[in-house]
């Protein structure tokens, strides 16, 4: 089995080969005073590289744009829709019985047994849908992952403002003693041990947002002005580790759509008190643009 980031966070996504390209909205950003035209050309030019693998994540075959289901599992063995076997939970680990015919394999291809047990991140593969083995708090769940579920095949890109590099902004990160709590999409509540604030200046005015410590950045789930007109109703940020003194930088043009902007079967936190901005952020990706139906 191979050991995939099962979070609902969307901030450590991979980047497989893109199907196909995005573009911002708006006209070329202006440039950044104090700048060359060479840097501002090659800070464009990171951008859109960015851009572009970001799409590629979401609209891969078994991407973000792909979940067509979060099925949350008991110690009572259940039947899943379209799938076969039976399936439970088994404390953290996503439990199957009566494969044995199924045709279903693990990542390395190899045909699974009669049953298998999954951790976290773990997946089979179904024919041309992915199984993945979810777990919230300790709580595991089977997502089933199909490139044909309507939510991909109607996506045709993400819709972002220009990236404008007066949206990126010089920040102090204070690591907090506290917990936070944050509230789920789903009603779900649960709490994150390694927090902080950042502090910066947006629109000349002193701004404080929540984030929560990862192993390799912050991760900001924020709210705006924009939220609900021009924008999805909130939006995730990944902010780099702050150096020993503090300091770090908070790239808006980077905003990102949470996972639930594509698909209603995730579970993705919402932004903690304090983290809805009046101002509007007018930076960083919008909504997901999709084909009538």
């Amino acid at each position: 089995m191979t050991r995939t980031e099962a979070s609902d966070s969307g901030l450590q996504a991979t980047t497989p080969e893109a199907e196909a390209t995005t573009r911002a909205t708006a006209e070329e950003a202006p440039q950044v005073a104090g700048t060359t035209p060479e840097e501002a050309s090659e800070w464009r030019r990171a951008w859109d590289a960015w851009h572009e693998a970001r799409w590629a994540t979401v609209s891969a075959p078994h991407g973000t744009a792909a979940l067509a289901d979060t099925v949350w599992l008991s110690t009572q063995e259940q039947k899943v829709d379209g799938i076969a076997g039976r399936w439970r939970a088994d404390g953290a680990r996503v439990v199957a019985t009566g494969l044995d015919g199924s045709g279903y394999t693990d990542a390395g291809g190899a045909p699974v047994g009669d049953a298998v047990a999954l951790a976290g991140g773990e997946e089979l593969r179904a024919g041309d849908v992915l199984l993945r083995a979810f777990v919230r708090d300790g709580i595991p769940a089977l997502r089933i992952l199909d490139p044909h579920t309507p939510g991909r095949v109607r996506l045709q890109r993400i819709d972002a403002y220009a990236p404008d590099r007066a949206w990126v902004r010089e920040a102090t990160f204070t690591p907090r003693d506290e917990p936070v709590g944050f509230d789920h999409i789903d009603g779900h509540r649960s709490v994150q041990q390694r927090t902080g604030t950042l502090e910066f200046e947006l629109d000349g005015i002193p701004t404080r947002l929540t984030a929560t410590v990862l192993a390799d950045a912050l991760s900001v789930v924020f709210g705006d002005a924009t939220n609900g007109v021009e924008t999805f109703r909130f939006r995730f940020l990944r902010v780099p580790l702050p150096d020993e003194e503090g300091r770090t930088t908070v790239d808006f043009t980077r905003a990102i759509l949470p996972p639930c902007s594509f698909s209603d079967h995730y579970v993705c936190p919402l932004p903690p008190p304090g983290n809805r901005l009046d101002v509007a952020v007018r930076a960083g990706e919008r909504t997901p643009v999709r084909a009538d139906a």
